[in-house]
Parts: C-alpha cells; structure tokens; sequence
C-alpha cells in the first residue's frame, strides 16, 4: 500500500484585482510588478507535489459572515468582486466544479469541534479564488469549496476554526489561505521610504511568526500582531487579507512555515507561506 499524504497548508497571495489579465509597466529590467507573483502561482502545483483531490480555500475577500460559512454550490459560478477595470476582466471563466462534499465535512468538523458554521449555496468564485487559481491550476478540474472568514477578524477564533480542518490534511485535501500579507492600498503605489521600511519589518516579523512549530506558541506571537505599529501601517483600513493566515496557522498543527515566495511592489515586501 502507499503510505497516506499529508499535504501542506498554504498561505498564498492573490495579488490586486484582475492583475494577470492587465498590462503594467515594465522596469529597466523588463519586469512588471506582478510577474514575480505569476511565475510563482504557475509553479504552485509542482510547489505542492501531488495533486490534491479538492481544495478548501479560505478567501480574504469573503469577509463580513457572523460564523464560517462554506460554498455549497456544484457548479459555481464567477463573483467580480472588483471595480473599474476593463470589460475583459468581468468575462473571465474559471469553471472548476464545486464540492458539496467537501463543503459537507468541513461543517462537519467545525461542529464536531464546538464552532458554528453556515452554508452559502449560491455564493461564485471571488477573485481572492479565481485569480490564483486560474494560473495554479488552469485546467480547472480540482473541485473547489471556498469558506469564509468570521467578522470578528479576530485571531483566536480564526486559529481554532483551521485546527479543526487539520484532517483535510490526510483526506487529500489542499487548504490554500488567500489574502495579502500587505494590503494598504492607500501606500501600495506609493515609494514613500519609512513605509517602505515598515513593511519590510513587518514582513521579516510575520516569516519569524511562522516559523514557530508550537501551534498555541505560533498563535500566541500572531495574536500580538496589532501591538506591532509596521504591521498597523501595513493593513489599512481593514486586517481582512491577514485573517487567512490564522486559519492556515491553525490547520498546520506541530508543522512549522516557511517563507516559499516573496514579491516587492515599489519596494514593499509581500510573501507567500507554507506549513509542512
């Protein structure tokens, strides 16, 4: 018999908007501000190693529900949840079907571990899922089920909901945490140094984070994110795109993360984690 696979956790960044399908300047090197995302997103399935039977993917654009709430749907449809782009942007397609079954056992181990949950049966593919995926896994056929953050953004009650999915691990199952670990979009085309040296320490902190292999150690040094001034000038308005990465710091259990990309925009640091 082949021994089991576990597979990893994974916080990744989806980038800004629809930015694969848009042109940007390029630098003196001839290189646009997202390429180095790109290259990374197309190399992720052989980053991962195995192809997974179904991915549950947390999205940092699923935001405002009172308790995780799961996508249902068999055959999702798209969701353009952003704004003045070109036309061709809102006629993309990604018909990766999706996993009621799925969808189905992620409840079931949220309820078995004392957390609420609801289903969304309707609810489309947001480009915190779409846009990554689309060059992670073009051809569309993993089976998909999105789940959402709770509102409260809060950091204990994100690590329990991912310690709870833990088992996804051994089912075959891939849990990709989509957001951004920089996302001030005020700052974000702008070079000005102090911030562009916040965010650097801000993302030296988070891959040090990580790095810790105790899950409660590891949750309770994120905890202390909003005691750190670089990482409060790094999330602006809103922390929504960190919240991801408490979930997949709770679905890694006793497997430390490591940094496994890292892309500058006008000079910030933004980064890419696996657990295990």
């Amino acid at each position: 018999m082949s021994k089991p696979i576990r597979f990893p956790v994974y916080f990744i960044p989806h980038g800004g908007g629809p930015w694969p399908f848009l042109e940007f300047p390029k630098d003196e090197q001839g290189k646009g501000p997202w390429d180095d995302l790109g290259t990374f997103l197309r190399g992720f399935a052989n980053e991962v190693g195995h192809k997974p039977k179904a991915i549950l993917v947390v999205s940092g654009h699923w935001e405002k529900e009172p308790v995780p709430t799961v996508s249902s749907a068999p055959q999702p449809g798209m969701l353009f949840d952003y704004y003045n782009f070109p036309p061709h942007t809102y006629e993309l397609s990604y018909p990766a079907p999706g996993s009621p079954v799925l969808a189905a056992r992620v409840r079931a181990l949220l309820s078995a571990a004392g957390i609420d949950s609801a289903e969304d049966a309707e609810r489309g593919y947001d480009h915190g899922v779409f846009i990554p995926l689309m060059l992670a896994y073009p051809d569309a056929d993993v089976p998909i089920t999105v789940m959402s953050l709770k509102n409260t953004l809060d950091v204990e009650s994100h690590v329990a909901i991912g310690k709870a999915l833990e088992p996804l691990r051994d089912e075959e199952v891939l849990i990709i945490a989509s957001g951004m670990s920089y996302h001030n979009m005020r700052m974000f085309r702008q070079a000005e140094p102090g911030h562009v040296q916040q965010a650097v320490r801000f993302d030296t902190w988070l891959a040090d984070a990580v790095k810790i292999n105790d899950v409660d150690e590891r949750a309770a040094k994120l905890s202390t994110w909003e005691q750190n001034s670089d990482a409060q000038a790094c999330h602006v308005p809103d922390h929504d795109h960190l919240v991801p990465l408490f979930v997949a710091a709770g679905a890694a259990g006793v497997d430390a993360g490591r940094q496994v990309f890292q892309g500058h925009f006008l000079g910030k640091p933004y980064s890419g984690f696996r657990f295990g």
